[in-house]
């Protein structure tokens, strides 16, 4: 059992064992833990070490592009959905100041059977290796989702396969983000911080690492602690859309990016989130056994698509 201000530690290879014993405690840990913080540490993801080098290898060349070329592949009218988002353009929740940040957004590889559903992805010309990386990276992170959720159902005693049909093809986002470095601190406006406090829109989101430290959680409690992965484990933690089914019984933590030493942001910081989200049709009506006298509904019916909307205008980038 996880406590408040504990955030726990599975092994993703306990849940695809063929042990039961193996399973069952890694569906307890993780289950608790996303009902205690929302948040939980995973290793034996599936990217492995080199894949995960060649990826911020690959991003890096990217960011360290001049703006003007960036610029190129930034196209508002997607609504921040594929390709380059510049810096300052996306705005948290009730805050005033950007984020200071920058990022590129890699979606569902379109085929035949939904290619009126989403639009396709933009590849830069100039980092031809970013596209076979990043595909090789969104698949073996919406492998390693599907499982999790796996997982996540047994724990809400749902069927194991509840999520398969709702996430298959599904609306998901792998988000290559560059905090970039401030050559002038004394120009950083008071109170901006990397990522402020928010949310995610999502089902759940893998993290894979930062290049540095400053990723903290907020507790029940209203206490804010540090999520320090090892440099070989994911952090995984619940979004709105997974918070809205269950009712709260998972919770979406607030989370943020903070600058612990005002020194480090003269130096960039790389992180890759991957978004797990449904199909836009899927129904976040709150599932009927989260309902009852003690735990009335708390969210208005509404689907994925809608709910992704509505966020995106909040935030600035619809």
């Amino acid at each position: 059992m996880t406590s408040k201000a504990h955030i726990a530690t599975v092994n993703y290879e306990d849940f695809v064992s063929h042990d039961p014993d193996r399973k069952l405690d890694f569906i307890t840990h993780l289950g608790n833990s996303l009902a205690e913080i929302g948040f939980v540490l995973v290793s034996n993801h599936g990217v492995t070490e080199a894949l995960r080098n060649e990826l911020f290898s690959a991003s890096q060349k990217f960011f360290e592009l001049p703006d003007v070329v960036k610029a190129q592949y930034e196209f508002p009218e997607l609504a921040g959905q594929r390709g380059y988002i510049g810096k300052f353009k996306e705005t948290a929740k009730g805050f005033k100041n950007p984020d200071m940040k920058e990022f590129y957004h890699i979606g569902q590889p379109v085929h035949k059977s939904i290619d009126s559903e989403y639009s396709p992805n933009i590849w830069p010309t100039e980092v031809p290796e970013l596209k076979e990386i990043s595909l090789r990276v969104y698949q073996t992170f919406e492998e390693t989702g599907r499982k999790l959720l796996q997982a996540i159902a047994l724990y809400l005693d749902l069927s194991e396969d509840f999520f398969n049909e709702k996430i298959h093809s599904g609306n998901s986002i792998l988000r290559l983000l560059h905090y970039f470095p401030v050559k002038d601190i004394s120009k950083v406006p008071p109170g901006s911080v990397r990522a402020a406090a928010h949310e995610d829109i999502n089902l759940i989101t893998l993290l894979m690492g930062g290049s540095a430290e400053g990723l903290q959680a907020k507790t029940k409690a209203g206490q804010w602690i540090d999520v320090n992965p090892l440099s070989d484990q994911i952090v995984v933690n619940i979004g709105d859309m997974l918070q809205r089914l269950t009712n709260g019984q998972l919770v979406s933590t607030s989370h943020r990016v903070i600058n612990k030493n005002l020194l480090l942001m003269k130096k960039s910081r790389y992180s890759t989130p991957f978004f797990l989200h449904p199909v836009p049709s899927m129904d976040l009506s709150a599932l009927p056994s989260t309902v009852n006298q003690n735990h009335p509904k708390k969210f208005q019916d509404m689907t994925a698509g809608a709910y992704l909307d509505e966020r995106l205008i909040e935030l600035g980038l619809k």
